[in-house]
Formats: C-alpha cells, sequence, structure tokens
C-alpha cells in the first residue's frame, strides 16, 4: 500500500518487517532435526535423532599437533584470506581421497566449501530460478530439501527400493514433468550409504541413471559423505568416475575426520567449476584457510585411511546393536539393514505418525527423526529416521527399547479403540515401491 505516493510497511506484532522480506524466505523453516536438538541433548535423552559423528574416536594428540604446527609454521597464511577455490594441496589431497572410490580429476576443478552443505547450497544458486524442478530420491536429505525450498525448487520425488534409486520410476519422472513442460535442472542423489533410507545404489544401476539423465540433458549432483564409511564390501565407484562431464561430485570431512573443521568440497565440470569460484567467493570470500591448513597437514602426516577403518568399526558395531534391538523389540516393523553410513530407515504400520508419536517418545527419553522430514510433500508420517553413529552401543539398546514401548503402546491404543484387538500390518516397507526384505 501507499499513502501520497509512499510505500507503507505493513507487518506483525511478532516481526514489524515481515512484509519487507524476499519472497524466497517463505521457503526457509527450522528442520525437523534442528528442532529435536534441544530435546535429543539432554542427558537423559537417548537420542537416535542427529546425525552426529562419533569425534572421540579420533585422536586428539594428532589433531592438536597438527594445529599446533600449522600455527607455529604457518601462521601467518593460516590466519589470513585465502583463495576463493581453496589451497592447492588440501586440493591435491582431497583427489587421492577420492580416488578410493575410482575418481579421477585435476585439482584445478576442485573447489573447497565451508562443508559439502555450502557446496550443495551454491551449486542450487547457480542453477535454480524458482519455479524450476530438482529430482530427489524418495525420501531425502533433509538438509538439500531446506536449501531447495530457499530457492524456490519444486522437488520432484523418485521412487526408491533396496537398490536405491528405481531407473523406470526416474524414467517416468522425467517423461511426465516433460509432458507438463516443467523445466528439470538436476538430479539430487546420495547414492551410497543414504541419508535417510541407509539403502545403497546399485552397480548394475549407476550407468542406467546416468544414460537416463545423460539422454535427458540432466546434471546429476552426487551428495556422497558416507561413501568410505563401509561395513563389509565397500560401495560401487562413484557416480562421478563414471560420466566426468555430467556429474557435479560433492564430497566432505566431516564424516571421515570431524564436522567442526566445516571442510567440504566440489569436483565440477570445468565450466561449472568457473561460476561454482565466482560465487564462493561472492558468498564468503573464502573458505577458512586455518581449517583447510589443519586438515591438509592431518592428511599429511597420519595414518588417515587407519582412522578410517576405526571409524568403520566403531559404526558397524552401533548399526549391529540397533538391527539386534530391533528384531528383539520391535519385530513387526519393517526396516533397512545399511552396509555403511549413519542410519537405519524405519516403516511403521500407515495407522501410526511418527510426527505425532515423537511427544510421546521424548516422554520416554527416546528421540528419532520423524520422516516427513525426509519428504518435500508432506509424505513419510509412518516412517521414522533412527541414526546409531553417536550413541554407545547399550544406549541404543536401552534407546530401542524405550522406543518400543512408545510404538506398541500406541498400537495397544489404537486397537482398543478398533475394538478389533488385532491390527493389520501393511505390507508397504515405507518407498514409493515396496522391497521384498528390508530386514
Amino acid at each position: 500500500m501507499t499513502t501520497d505516493g509512499v510505500p507503507q510497511r505493513t507487518g506483525n506484532n511478532l516481526d514489524p518487517w515481515y512484509a519487507n522480506y524476499a519472497e524466497r524466505t517463505a521457503g526457509l523453516a527450522a528442520s525437523e532435526v534442528r528442532a529435536l536438538f534441544a530435546v535429543a541433548s539432554r542427558p537423559e535423552v537417548v537420542s537416535l535423532a542427529g546425525g552426529m559423528p562419533f569425534v572421540s574416536a579420533l585422536s586428539h594428540d594428532l589433531i592438536s599437533s597438527s594445529m599446533e604446527k600449522v600455527i607455529r609454521e604457518q601462521g601467518a597464511t593460516a590466519l589470513q584470506y585465502g583463495s576463493g577455490q581453496g589451497i592447492p594441496q588440501l586440493r591435491e589431497q582431497t583427489l587421492e581421497v577420492m580416488s578410493l572410490e575410482g575418481i579421477h580429476g585435476t585439482v584445478d576443478n576442485v573447489v573447497t566449501a565451508t562443508g559439502s552443505q555450502q557446496a550443495l547450497d551454491l551449486v542450487t544458486k547457480l542453477f535454480i530460478d524458482p519455479g524450476d524442478v530438482i529430482l530427489a530420491e524418495s525420501p531425502s536429505y533433509v538438509g538439500a530439501l531446506g536449501i531447495f525450498r530457499s530457492y524456490q525448487a519444486n522437488v520432484a520425488h523418485v521412487a526408491t527400493d533396496e537398490n536405491g534409486l528405481i531407473p523406470e520410476a526416474l524414467r517416468q519422472t522425467i517423461a511426465a514433468l516433460r509432458a507438463q513442460g516443467r523445466r528439470i535442472k538436476f538430479l539430487y542423489t546420495i547414492p551410497n550409504f543414504h541419508n535417510p533410507a541407509g539403502v545403497t545404489l546399485s552397480a548394475e544401476r549407476r550407468p542406467e541413471i546416468l544414460e537416463i539423465c545423460r539422454s535427458n540433458e540432466i546434471l546429476v549432483l552426487e551428495d556422497n559423505p558416507y561413501g568410505l564409511l563401509h561395513f563389509d564390501e565397500p560401495a560401487p565407484n562413484a557416480l562421478r568416475s563414471l560420466d566426468p562431464e555430467g556429474v557435479i561430485y560433492l564430497g566432505t570431512f566431516s564424516k571421515t575426520l570431524a564436522p567442526g573443521f566445516r571442510v567440504g568440497w566440489a569436483l565440477a565440470p570445468h565450466a561449472i567449476r568457473e561460476k561454482l569460484i565466482l560465487a564462493a567467493e561472492s558468498a564468503i570470500l573464502s573458505p577458512s584457510s586455518f581449517s583447510q591448513m589443519v586438515v591438509s597437514e592431518y592428511l599429511a602426516t597420519a595414518d588417515w585411511r587407519a582412522q578410517i577403518d576405526t571409524f568403520r568399526g566403531v559404526y558397524r558395531e552401533r548399526k549391529e546393536a540397533m538391527i539386534e534391538a530391533l528384531g528383539e523389540h520391535l519385530p513387526q516393523l519393517d526396516w533397512t539393514n545399511p552396509n555403511g553410513g549413519f542410519y537405519v530407515w524405519v516403516t511403521m504400520p500407515d495407522v501410526l505418525d511418527s510426527k505425532q508419536m515423537l511427544p510421546r517418545a521424548v516422554k520416554e527419553l527416546v528421540a528419532y527423526t520423524p520422516g516427513t522430514a525426509f519428504f518435500a510433500d508432506g509424505r513419510g508420517r509412518h516412517a521414522m529416521r533412527l541414526s546409531f553413529c553417536y550413541p554407545t552401543p547399550e544406549a541404543i539398546r536401552l534407546g530401542v527399547r524405550r522406543l518400543a514401548t512408545v510404538v506398541n503402546g500406541e498400537l495397544d491404543l489404537l486397537d482398543t479403540f478398533a475394538g478389533t484387538g488385532t491390527l493389520q500390518l501393511p505390507e508397504s516397507s515405507g518407498y514409493d515401491t515396496a522391497p521384498s526384505d528390508l530386514k
């Protein structure tokens, strides 16, 4: 509204600047994971919610010695602004890390970021106009969905099963969107030890997924934070290793070292790399020189491969504790059994609502993440993500036992209201198609 030609602000009692925000801020909202942190951080609550790495498994002496050496020998450089692309030595070392998953790149095409989350934000910023479509697995990473929402993208979920993204579902989704005249900008995928589903895209499907995207001129954004954290067999080689020109690869040291350093990277085709650097400089000038140099010193002096092996053992033990506890206390449910990563995806009867059930779970001193956090369209109410990376095996068993009290209590209550004394469980696994056996 205007008065005498002067624009007038309209707000509300809580925020007088409400009407002045950009339209895209409507997509900014606290994620369901973040909303849990205040509750889950209480010491008496067993948190199966957040995906916090178990950094206590790190050698703190190695980390502190790396930090001390950087300050002692390169302090003036470490505390100064740096390149928007990141320091060359760390980018060279990043290539060595990626080579473990079949990737061969050049230092020039690596762009260091403040965690892979920032790289994901920058890629989305470069490609998305309001109303554009992003393809994503069903379910998908909550942090990615938040970024996509903030840039006013529309997310189209593509069905998955125990072998990851389903090629035929991808074809059908693309065809349906193109028939509607929609613009698809990229496919976002977490092919290895998926967050939240825990599944891994099979080696057989990877070339087919890439060919579908290539033939439809759709970029692939491969997010791979967990790829080296396998328990038994390694994951298949990265998508990027099969199609260097059609895939942007996102990596991070948050899971294989520590998230506090906030160091991740993108490996992009050359033309995209240039725009990523410009976008990064516009956003933050440069990533932290100090963090990069400490990570680089650690990689140069520590046995980082052995440290990854240590993490694998820690997470394998915790995963096994969770799977065993679910089998003992909640055998009527379905769940994935991941070969790596941090997460188990649990599917309940359709009559249960994980979001509505959460307050009761907190009263029982256990927390999880409701399945709705991982969908852009409100689905996932009868599913939940359980994280096994941080609690001890004993705490995990206790948490699952408490969770069983909540789930069984809800089922008993529904039985009482139904007046039947029985409740039929659905065949659905929580995916868009029903895998044969997810236990």
